[in-house]
């Protein structure tokens, strides 16, 4: 018996306290012009004390059950998404996994930066197809605020702090065409390590250290990389661009989802952009988008959704998905 990986849920939550270009540019030299013009970004999310990644992912996580009609007692696995982790050890996955009261199971943290719950989307993928679970919690966390140099306006300005989820379970493949997680495509470059990346770590100076990038080489990489990997899913499935009905990428920047979306020849009501509002959210930009066009009724039952990402390391993927 062969099972298919079906997305039943989706959940997101957003810490409450909003900051937004004029407030950033009352404590450095920007402007709400100046983010704008470059970035598209106008307000984003910042955790407050005591918000943690864990208690964002947890939230993130109730709404994604519920979604999905199931509790955490139906859960075989914990899959957290983040570069921003509540403790070196032990992993946040655990800790939400205890928050929720899941007896059982197994949870751990991926490391793919802002690529990260693609990757853990192809994890749980596997793990399904592989018999080894069936149902499967799959979260993208991050309290990016934590990490970044408020003096610095090339990257603090970027950078915003949420949680996005979704449950996935097995589905026995049946005749017809094929549905839910169709495949997933995975890339790394560790040589363009210090284009973006985090100056600290305890294995290193013991500090948690500030994020730090080179924006236009991030750019350039970011438009070339997420084409080639959208068409390299798209091919792997016998579809083209033209059978793409929304495309849910990573928020980094909106002169990047533009980029993405001449490339593929895609309409920009083809692609859901929240990056306005959200900022980048590193690895819980593409969960935060899919659930609120989720939610909306924007992605209907039978649509073909891509969902893609890059990030630190370099790493970048794509899932596609029917839906």
């Amino acid at each position: 018996m062969s099972y298919c990986s079906r997305i039943i849920g989706t959940g997101s939550h957003l810490p409450d306290q909003v900051v937004t270009n004029e407030q950033l540019a009352e404590t450095i030299d920007t402007s709400d012009d100046w983010i704008v013009d470059r970035t598209g970004i106008r307000e984003r999310r910042i955790a407050r004390e005591g918000e943690t990644t864990s208690v964002l992912a947890f939230q993130a996580a109730e709404n994604a059950l519920e979604a999905a009609g199931i509790s955490a007692k139906d859960l075989d696995l914990v899959i957290v998404a983040t570069t921003t982790p509540d403790n070196t050890f032990p992993s946040t996955a655990t800790k939400v996994q205890a928050m929720l009261g899941m007896e059982g199971g197994a949870a751990f943290d991926i490391q793919a930066v802002c690529s990260g719950f693609v990757y853990a989307l192809a994890v749980a993928d596997n793990f399904i197809r592989a018999g080894q679970a069936k149902t499967v919690l799959v979260i993208g966390a991050e309290v990016m605020s934590r990490i970044l140099d408020w003096s610095d306006r090339g990257t603090c300005v970027l950078f915003g702090d949420g949680a996005g989820a979704v449950v996935v379970q097995a589905e026995e493949v049946g005749a017809g065409e094929p549905v839910g997680i169709l495949s997933t495509h995975l890339h790394s470059d560790g040589k363009l390590r210090d284009l973006l990346y985090v100056d600290g770590g305890p294995g290193t100076n013991k500090q948690v250290g500030h994020l730090r990038m080179l924006g236009r080489e991030v750019f350039r990489h970011a438009v070339t990389n997420l084409a080639s990997v959208v068409v390299e899913a798209l091919s792997a499935n016998g579809y083209t661009q033209s059978d793409i009905d929304w495309l849910v990428p990573h928020q980094a920047n909106k002169r990047i989802l533009d980029g993405t979306a001449r490339k593929l020849g895609l309409r920009e009501d083809q692609v859901v952009i929240t990056v306005e509002r959200h900022a980048n959210t590193s690895a819980a930009s593409v969960p935060l988008a899919l659930d609120e066009a989720v939610r909306d009724g924007r992605i209907q039952k039978g649509q073909l959704v891509l969902m893609e990402a890059m990030g630190g390391g370099l790493t970048w993927g794509a899932a596609l998905v029917r839906w």
